[in-house]
């Protein structure tokens, strides 16, 4: 170790810290609810700290296939849950509707803070909407600003794939969210 380079340690807490916000609204658009997010976002964390031997330059890549995996993994839960719940007639909780979610964003105004509420419950439906791997391509791409490298390498498949994934996936937004142009 050179004499000015930061232990591992550091500089694997400073890469965590760079990805915290954007792991966690992708998650949150992926899964639509903020405490799944959370999880998947810690869980995905937790499970990079078995990467932290492999070179830098390979941690976002590696850390959003990790984050993609815990989003997989919740999806399924949820679905899983939503089936037994319904079987024994119990509702489901997310379809109640979030009493914080009713709160006004008092700095811009309330009419523009419920269109942008509103745009941003419509995005996150339409991302939801989207096949999986589709989706997958927009938010690391669009949304975490990866490279088509590094966005093929975080999903297991070829560049031509992500921008073939990217392309089909841009296309169904515009049309999913024509009335928000």
């Amino acid at each position: 170790m050179s004499p000015n380079a930061a232990p591992p340690e550091m500089a694997l807490d400073g890469f965590l810290a760079s990805v915290e916000r954007r792991a966690f609204r992708m998650a949150e658009l992926a899964l639509g609810h903020r405490e799944d997010a959370l999880d998947a976002v810690q869980d995905a964390m937790i499970a990079f700290l078995g990467y932290r031997d492999r070179p830098q330059s390979e941690w976002p890549a590696l850390f959003f296939s990790v984050l993609r995996s815990r989003i997989t993994d919740r999806h399924r839960r949820n679905t899983v849950r939503r089936r037994v719940l319904a079987v024994f007639g119990v509702r489901d909780e997310e379809e109640a509707e979030d009493p914080m979610a009713q709160i006004a964003d008092t700095a811009p105004g309330p009419a523009e803070a419920d269109e942008r509420q509103r745009a941003c419950k419509a995005l996150g439906q339409a991302l939801r909407a989207l096949p999986r791997r589709q989706r997958e391509a927009f938010l690391l791409r669009e949304l975490q600003g990866l490279s088509g490298g590094e966005t093929a390498a975080a999903m297991g498949c070829t560049e031509g794939s992500v921008k073939t994934h990217l392309f089909r996936a841009q296309a169904a937004l515009r049309t999913q969210l024509d009335d928000w142009r």
